[in-house]
C-alpha cells in the first residue's frame, strides 16, 4: 500500500465497508469452490459436461456487488459462476443445474450448465450461440430508459465473443440511444483453442471510442479495481451518460470445458505463471494486511463451503429427473393449451 493508502485502505476508498469486502472474498472462494467440486463430480461420472469459471471469479464477484442487486439486470455468459452467486443464486441451484435435475431454477434441467436464467434475480437467461446476449442487455437499458427507471443492465462475454457481430450491432445501438448498460469482456486469453493474439488485431477496449462511449482496461485479477469501475459506470449509466466499455483482464486457468485438452494448445509453464497472478489469493491477502481478515477465519468459510457443497451435491444428486411431460411446460405463451 502507498502512504494514503495505509492510512485510508483501498476497499473503503472504492466505497466498500469492511463486510462488504470480506463479503465479496467469501463468494470468490465459493465460487471455485463449487467449480473445483463439480470438475470432480464430472471426472466421477456422476455429471456429464461442465465449463469451468476457474481465474475469472474475481471480476464477476466484483462487478456483482458493485451494482443493485435488487434493481439491476444480469446478463452472464457461461462461466460467470462467481456472478449469478453474487447477485443472489446459490450452490444448490446451481448443481441442480449441472444435475440436469427438475428443481433446476435455470431451465428445469432442460439445458447446459452455465444457462444461468432467474426471473426473480432478473438473470436473464442465454442461449447457446455466444453474445446473443449483447442485444439484449441493451434493449433492456433501452426499456428502462424509455420507462425513466433507474435500471442498468450489465452484460458479459469472452474477448472471442467481442468479434461477433451481436456485439458490435449491440455497442453501436447502446452508443447511438445513450443507454444505460454496461459491456465488460472477461479477457481471458483464449477463445477455445484460439489464443488472443490470433483474434485480436487490436485492444477490445479501444473499439469503445469508435461507438461513442467510454472504454476502461482494468487488472481483472484486482477486485476493488473493477468493483470501482463498475459502480462508476453504473453511475454514468444512471445519469444518462450512456454506455461503458470494460476490458477485464484475466486468464483462464482451468479447460475451456471437460471436453477440452488445453495443454494440446498451451503450455503447463504458461498456465503455472498465470496461476502466480490468481486474484483471489492476492485478495486474502490484502484483507489479511487491512487487518479484516484472519487465517482462522479462513479455516472456518472453507469449512462452512464443504458444508454448503456437500449438502448441494447430495441434494441435486437426490433429486428427480424432468420427466417427458415436462416438456409441454413453458412452452406457450397466453391461455394456449399446454401453457404454464
Amino acid at each position: 500500500m502507498n502512504e494514503m493508502e495505509s492510512k485510508v485502505a483501498r476497499h473503503h476508498l472504492v466505497g466498500l465497508t469492511d463486510e462488504k469486502a470480506i463479503d465479496m472474498y467469501r463468494t470468490m472462494v465459493l465460487a471455485r469452490k463449487f467449480d473445483e467440486r463439480v470438475l470432480l463430480l464430472q471426472r466421477a461420472g456422476k455429471i456429464n459436461f461442465h465449463v469451468s469459471g476457474i481465474g475469472q471469479e474475481t471480476a464477476q464477484v466484483a462487478a456483482g456487488f458493485a451494482l443493485d442487486r435488487d434493481h439491476d439486470y444480469f446478463l452472464p455468459y457461461y462461466r460467470d459462476y462467481g456472478l449469478v452467486l453474487s447477485v443472489g443464486m446459490t450452490v444448490r441451484d446451481l448443481m441442480l443445474s449441472v444435475f440436469a435435475k427438475a428443481e433446476d431454477p435455470n431451465s428445469g434441467g432442460r439445458q447446459m450448465p452455465g444457462h444461468f436464467g432467474s426471473k426473480r434475480l432478473r438473470i436473464v437467461t442465454g442461449s447457446s450461440p455466444v453474445t446473443t446476449q449483447v442485444p439484449h442487455a441493451v434493449g433492456i437499458a433501452l426499456a428502462a430508459k424509455m420507462r425513466n427507471e433507474p435500471v442498468v443492465s450489465l452484460v458479459t462475454f469472452g474477448e472471442g465473443s467481442s468479434n461477433q457481430g451481436d456485439f458490435h450491432e449491440g455497442c453501436n445501438f447502446a452508443g447511438v440511444h445513450k443507454l444505460p448498460v454496461i459491456i465488460m469482456c472477461e479477457n481471458n486469453q483464449y477463445a477455445i483453442s484460439v489464443p488472443v493474439h490470433k483474434q485480436l488485431g487490436g485492444r477490445i477496449v479501444d473499439r469503445a471510442a469508435g461507438y461513442g462511449f467510454p472504454g476502461y482496461r482494468v487488472d481483472g485479477n484486482d477486485p476493488l479495481e473493477v468493483y470501482r469501475v463498475v459502480k462508476e459506470a453504473r453511475e454514468r449509466g444512471l445519469n444518462g451518460e450512456g454506455p461503458t466499455l470494460i476490458e477485464a483482464m484475466m486468464y483462464r486457468l482451468s479447460p475451456h470445458s471437460t471436453s477440452d485438452n488445453d495443454l494440446a494448445y498451451r503450455t503447463k509453464e504458461e498456465v503455472d505463471v498465470n496461476r502466480e497472478k490468481d486474484g483471489i489469493p492476492k485478495y486474502k491477502q490484502y484483507l489479511l494486511d487491512a487487518g479484516i481478515w484472519s487465517e482462522q477465519q479462513e479455516e472456518q468459510l472453507l469449512a462452512d463451503i464443504r458444508v454448503l457443497l456437500d449438502d448441494a451435491t447430495t441434494y441435486a444428486d437426490k433429486a428427480a429427473f424432468p420427466t417427458p411431460e415436462s416438456s409441454l411446460l413453458h412452452v406457450y405463451d397466453g391461455d394456449a393449451e399446454g401453457s404454464n
